[in-house]
């Protein structure tokens, strides 16, 4: 079973006082402890330009994580390919992390939401899809030879270039290479690649194992085998005391539920005009219906929060609706003070992991 933690590297909801130098600081301080601990990945998302979240470079960023860890994977999650008008430089800068790792790279990529982020760039947004899936298989086609293949596309004409620094690595589909899918065409895509999936958990749970099961249908079709499991992001809050988890989730989750809307303008209806976000058009009219105050409320009792037991019960329930998968934590969110991150990180780690991975062993033994 994976394990990891994500890092948003977010403001919102923090105090006025808290800087940028503070905030990033602060996640290097986490990643640098996770390295001494039972996590398997430190994942960096890229966004630009708020306060939800400022990592305009994952790479720079993991560069520099590279340097304070010693056995950790660092991922990106992700890369988001649209807004990189040279893909060529994407796997150029993947090559160049990877040996500066000694393979302990891996590779994530998206193909964005947020329609600000999108015109601050000068791209359109109707765009995304298709420059996502005419520059995705020239990357990982140019890690896994070491060279960036001849191309005449709609939006890249490149000739054959060797990558300098190579990749430390060329296995990357069995276990490096993951695609951020939030919707069922993103998935398909990530099948036809040989992406492992990972997603963020804001959908029913019926739903999400749905969607899991259609994208290991059409792994297993593009693929001829069977694909790692999933990657599921969640909020977490992990604390000993289940009043103060509680108080915690309601407070931080909310805050960051609340971030999340108003960046992808998810009660707006934009996406109803672009035409390659069929699927986020409808859980925004579905979001509207229900009402800003009872979108926030269902999100804050998606997400894994409690002691280590409640947890641990959490995933138990979830494990029986969709079987295996891997779990990435974020322990800072929505203005989480360090000291309240951290202590949550910790307790996962000594009482929750452990048990995580046994069961994972005897599901595995039974097999």
């Amino acid at each position: 079973m994976e394990i990891g933690i994500a890092q948003l590297l977010p403001s919102f909801g923090c105090d006025s006082s808290v800087t940028d130098n503070q905030v990033y600081h602060e996640e290097v301080e986490l990643a640098a402890l996770a390295d001494t601990m039972d996590y398997d990945h430190i994942w960096a998302v890229e966004h630009h330009f708020e306060d939800y979240s400022f990592c305009p470079d994952n790479f720079v960023y993991l560069s520099h994580l590279a340097a304070r860890t010693k056995r950790i994977k660092l991922a990106t999650g992700a890369v988001i390919v649209p807004w990189h008008l040279q893909p060529m430089r994407i796997a150029e800068r993947a090559a160049m992390l990877d040996q500066l790792t000694n393979g302990r790279f891996m590779l994530g990529l998206g193909r964005g939401l947020a329609r600000r982020e999108f015109e601050q760039f000068g791209i359109a947004m109707d765009e995304s899809r298709e420059r996502y899936d005419e520059a995705a298989p020239l990357i990982i086609e140019a890690l896994e030879s070491g060279f960036w293949p001849e191309h005449e596309g709609k939006y890249f004409k490149t000739p054959r270039v060797p990558l300098r620094p190579a990749p430390y690595s060329r296995e990357w589909r069995d276990n490096r290479f993951t695609q951020v899918a939030m919707s069922p065409d993103s998935a398909e895509q990530a099948a036809r690649l040989g992406a492992q999936v990972m997603a963020f958990n804001y959908k029913p749970i019926e739903q999400m194992s749905q969607e899991y099961e259609e994208y290991k249908a059409h792994f297993r079709n593009y693929q001829g085998r069977e694909p790692r499991p999933m990657l599921m992001t969640e909020m977490m809050v992990c604390d000993s005391d289940a009043a103060r988890a509680r108080e915690h989730a309601e407070r931080y989750v909310a805050n960051y539920g609340i971030s999340v809307l108003d960046h992808y303008e998810m009660l707006g209806e934009q996406f109803s005009a672009a035409k390659c976000y069929p699927t986020y058009a409808e859980a925004a009219a579905a979001m509207r219906e229900v009402g800003k105050e009872n979108v926030i409320k269902g999100y804050v009792e998606q997400q894994i929060w409690g002691t280590p037991d409640q947890i641990l019960r959490r995933f138990e329930e979830r494990f029986a609706q969709m079987g295996d998968y891997g779990i990435l934590c974020v322990f800072r969110f929505g203005g989480t003070p360090f000291e309240v991150a951290e202590r949550s990180m910790r307790l996962f780690n000594d009482e929750c992991i452990p048990v995580l991975r046994g069961w994972a062993k005897e599901r595995a033994a039974a097999a």
